[in-house]
């Protein structure tokens, strides 16, 4: 069975069990109703979304999908902002913020997608009445638009003023701004004045599951030395070992050392030794020339690093250094570390969180929801939200799979399961009132 096969059979069982609604109070079943008359709208709107090209370097179109989404947040009462990207290279994100009198809520997702105005992978295509193909389907235009479903149910029913709301909508999740500090400054800031943060991704694509914790993602780069001379002469005095020895060690190293800690992976995405090395970081290239009688001088690599605490990543870049450290005779090592997305650590507060939005989901008639497993999360933006709230969560999205392929979709049924589930966490998060964060499940 394929992938999307498999989705469907698993959203099948979810839709066909939403009969057994029953432990739903009054005020839950008349948003379950206004969401389910949403449908059609919210279809037509994720369309029009999608249609508009929005690679992360197509700044007029990421702008463009920021201005269809900005009049629907302030016609629910959102003051709205365009947070000018300039400072970090990128089009700039879509900030909406609406005071409330209860616990103060963070929505976070992103306009962009990995596919710019050179892909062939355009438009909004119908496949079947179920699924609709198209670059941001999944990923994630969908979730913004579940989002919009759930807060306009609320909104209808005169229940959103018990919430503070603050949603972040960033122009280049997909490939995040230079200086990074600068392009989540926005995000961080609205997180520090939160109490919850709620992601909007398709995360795992599975409506049984939802993300408590994704792990880290920093780039390293290992740049190494040794002598050069005929090939005979090599493991000498004179000559030592040569820096194609060197790096091998210092990457076997790595895998002999530092494998097996759950949740940590280490991965070089690139190699090249030689006589001649050119080497290039942004985009990632490289190239090398020699011959097979020397002893090769310049050797570079570099790779992926991935953890699931701060403290898991910094004590395996130290592991890291001491391993390149110990240098075969006449080689040097040097490796440098670039951080970009922080990890999202499970916590007790995320995993409350999800407390709630399970009994959500069963009492909805949806089933179960656990926790993904952190290897298949990958990152996102609410890792930098998550250190500075009290709870957060992702996957809350409009579902479906093949995110980043010209194959993405979004199956159209997980948007009554997500956004009715959304507007029921909201409201209940707004009926627990200030001390939601210490609140027991």
């Amino acid at each position: 069975m394929t992938y999307c096969g498999r989705l469907l059979v698993t959203v099948l069982a979810c839709v066909l069990s939403a009969s057994a609604i029953a432990a739903p109070s009054s005020a839950e079943r008349a948003l379950v109703k206004r969401i389910q008359r949403a449908q059609d709208d919210a279809v037509s709107l994720l369309e029009q979304v999608v249609n508009i090209n929005s690679g992360t370097m197509n700044f007029a179109g990421v702008r463009a999908v920021g201005a269809v989404f900005e009049p629907k947040f302030k016609a629910l009462g959102f003051t709205t902002r365009w947070v000018d990207g300039a400072a970090f290279a990128r089009a700039g994100h879509l900030i909406a913020e609406r005071p409330g009198r209860g616990p103060h809520v963070l929505l976070i997702g992103h306009l962009d997608t990995v596919f710019e105005p050179t892909s062939p992978f355009q438009k909004f295509e119908r496949v079947d009445a179920n699924i609709a193909k198209g670059p941001g389907t999944a990923d994630m235009k969908g979730g913004i638009v579940v989002a919009l479903a759930a807060l306009t149910a609320l909104n209808e029913a005169k229940l959103l003023d018990a919430l503070h709301i603050t949603v972040v909508l960033h122009g280049d999740e997909e490939d995040a701004g230079v200086p990074l500090e600068a392009a989540r400054k926005d995000l961080i800031d609205a997180a520090i004045a939160a109490d919850i943060a709620i992601g909007l991704e398709n995360a795992a694509d599975d409506p049984k599951t939802a993300v408590t914790g994704r792990r880290s993602s920093s780039r390293w780069e290992l740049k190494v030395t040794g002598e050069t001379a005929h090939s005979s002469r090599i493991f000498g005095d004179e000559v030592g070992a040569g820096a194609a020895y060197e790096l091998a060690r210092i990457l076997n190293g790595f895998y002999e050392q530092l494998r097996g800690d759950e949740f940590l992976t280490f991965s070089p995405g690139l190699i090249v030794a030689g006589a001649q090395v050119e080497f290039q970081a942004e985009p990632l290239q490289g190239s090398a020339s020699g011959k097979d009688n020397i002893v090769v001088p310049d050797a570079r690599a570099s790779g992926d690093l991935r953890a699931l605490s701060l403290a898991q990543r910094e004590q395996t870049k130290e592991r890291m250094r001491k391993i390149a450290a110990a240098n075969l005779p006449k080689t040097t090592a040097q490796i440098e570390f670039h951080d970009s997305y922080p990890p999202m650590t499970p916590t007790d507060g995320n995993r409350k969180l999800l407390s709630w939005y399970d009994e959500v989901s069963r009492d909805l008639g949806f089933g179960a929801v656990t926790a993904v497993n952190p290897r298949r999360a990958g990152a996102a933006d609410v890792s930098f939200a998550a250190d500075h709230v009290d709870m957060a969560i992702d996957g809350l999205g409009l579902l479906g799979g093949n995110a980043h392929t010209p194959q993405e979709f979004a199956d159209l049924r997980t948007f009554q399961i997500q956004a009715q589930r959304l507007a029921v966490l909201l409201y209940r998060i707004g009926k627990r009132g200030p001390t939601t964060a210490t609140a027991q499940p």
